[in-house]
């Protein structure tokens, strides 16, 4: 897991081929204009989910894992209060989804980190999160970046 501003963002490109793409859509200039949704970036390798809404409890949502894409959580509004826990350190998969990539546990996050507009955490497969968490609206970009 990684939390950090936009600003800094190119430190971080090294680590995937395509987090230089995923960075450069959340640069564009009318990001916070686009709709609810999925969004194609880069084919198979980058796509971006626009979520708009009022934030969760931790007890409505359960830890998810990727297996085959990392998250950027960019925040454009409100802060994200996002449950962390290392997948080595979670219980069993409580639901798989695996056409979608994605498995949940009800596990409790063994860590929280509050990410606010102009911020992003980046999610790895070995990392359990619990995004969406907070008393307010929030508005956000997600990055779907492929690890291959």
């Amino acid at each position: 897991m990684i939390i950090d501003v936009l600003e800094n963002a190119d430190f971080y490109t090294s680590l995937n081929p395509h987090l230089a793409t995923a960075f450069a859509f959340l640069r564009r200039p009318n990001l916070a204009d686009l709709p609810e949704g999925k969004h194609e970036v880069d084919g198979v390798n980058v796509w971006a989910v626009v979520a708009k809404g009022i934030g969760r409890k931790p007890g409505e949502a359960l830890i998810e894992t990727h297996d085959d894409y990392l998250d950027v959580q960019f925040v454009l509004k409100g802060v994200d209060n996002i449950g962390w826990k290392a997948r080595k350190d979670l219980g069993p998969v409580v639901e798989a989804r695996p056409a979608t990539d994605v498995a949940f546990y009800a596990d409790t996050p063994s860590s929280w980190s509050q990410v606010g507009p102009g911020s992003f955490g980046i999610y790895f497969p070995n990392d359990g999160h619990l995004p969406m968490i907070s008393d307010e609206w929030l508005h956000k970009v997600i990055m779907k970046v492929a690890v291959k």
